[in-house]
């Protein structure tokens, strides 16, 4: 009898099993209806006594330097910002769980690769909201209003696992890449290579952000090899109290 060395159900596998669940669930669609002043969207109030020269997500019309018609520069620049404004999302829940990494792995080296991650993000937020504004729109940048744009959503407010953060990040991740594949190939079918050369350098970003999450998230790790030390039975390191007359208290 052949002896199998095939491992039985991982933490990791589990993991993945519940955002492929969430990605089937995934519609992936743009909101190209939203633009233009929204009384029911945030931010869009109209109540004020500032000039006003362009509504949100509109393209000008007299051209903005780039030889794109009309419609192609407005549908490309809204899908744009909906990649500006998940990636926005993205960016406050990277934040979130930079400020609360904790454990043996993750409060130093986990918060290390979380900063890189907030780091690229920005710098993503910063290329996208330029590529739409080079379009002739204005990008959204009401923080409710974002999040209403968004095809990503913040996660619950609370503390939750570590395994419960990198998985909700690297969902975020998957679903980036999806959405930008999809606009890149409409950018091809419309000759907009501006916009496939912006994106097509931050998808190789994203699916290496996505992929340091995911090998995070692998189940091998050396602090198993120190079980023997802190586990319930044989527990060498113990708990130890210090004696209260050592001057190292």
């Amino acid at each position: 009898m052949l002896r199998s060395n095939l491992q039985p159900p991982t933490p990791t596998m589990q993991d993945m099993e519940i955002i492929a669940q969430d990605m089937k669930a995934f519609k992936g669609q743009f909101k190209l209806d939203k633009f233009g002043f929204d009384p029911k969207m945030p931010g869009h109030a109209t109540e004020h006594k500032m000039i006003v020269r362009q509504q949100p997500r509109t393209a000008k019309k007299v051209g903005s330097g780039i030889s794109l018609p009309f419609e192609t520069r407005q549908e490309m620049a809204l899908q744009l910002d909906e990649h500006q404004c998940a990636l926005t999302v993205a960016l406050h829940q990277y934040n979130k769980h930079h400020w609360l990494s904790e454990g043996a792995e993750g409060f130093l080296s986990l918060h290390l690769l979380l900063e890189e991650h907030i780091e690229q993000t920005m710098k993503h937020i910063d290329e996208v909201g330029e590529r739409v504004a080079r379009l002739g729109v204005v990008p959204t940048a009401h923080p409710v209003a974002q999040h209403e744009l968004s095809y990503i959503k913040c996660e619950p407010e609370g503390r939750y696992s570590i395994r419960d953060f990198l998985r909700n990040d690297l969902e975020h991740e998957l679903k980036i890449q999806q959405m930008m594949r999809k606009t890149i190939r409409r950018a091809h079918e419309l000759g907009d290579y501006g916009t496939v050369q912006v994106l097509e350098d931050i998808l190789v970003d994203r699916e290496d952000l996505g992929y340091h999450l995911y090998s995070v998230l692998e189940d091998d790790t050396l602090v198993r090899g120190m079980v023997h030390l802190i586990g319930q039975d044989g527990n060498i390191a113990g708990d130890r109290p210090m004696d209260p007359r050592t001057p190292l208290q």
